[in-house]
């Protein structure tokens, strides 16, 4: 969870420097990484970078709200065109995500930590 906090502590100084794109990427690390502690602290493995399929199976024992699923496949989205200019038609990363998107994506990171952690301390 230490992991997820300073990924997500990254988002807020990427989107002060400008460096939407990343603050987009690290929100989806911050999320991802979250849900992997849980399923770390239950004893589990978790594998893949998928944050709606982390928490969809973490959904199946802890149930949560769905605006959470809803901004989990939205934080999805940002693992690839975030970083690769050839994931988009044009342009680079850095010239395709807005100030907007990294601050609704880090506000859905901080949701999805938010969650984890309930769990994390009901889980003992």
């Amino acid at each position: 969870m230490d992991q997820a906090q300073g990924d997500l502590k990254h988002t807020r100084g990427d989107i002060d420097g400008g460096y939407y794109n990343w603050a987009c990427f690290s929100a989806q690390q911050a999320a991802e990484k979250a849900l992997k502690a849980v399923f770390q602290k239950m004893g589990a493995e978790a594998w893949g970078y998928s944050v709606a399929d982390l928490l969809l199976e973490l959904f199946r024992s802890h149930k949560g709200p769905q605006a959470l699923m809803d901004a989990a496949m939205e934080l999805d989205k940002a693992y690839i065109p975030t970083r690769y200019p050839n994931a988009l038609p044009s342009g680079s990363p850095k010239d395709r995500h807005t100030k907007t998107e990294a601050e609704r994506l880090t506000d859905y990171a901080e949701k999805i930590i938010e969650f984890c952690e309930g769990l994390l301390s009901q889980i003992g």
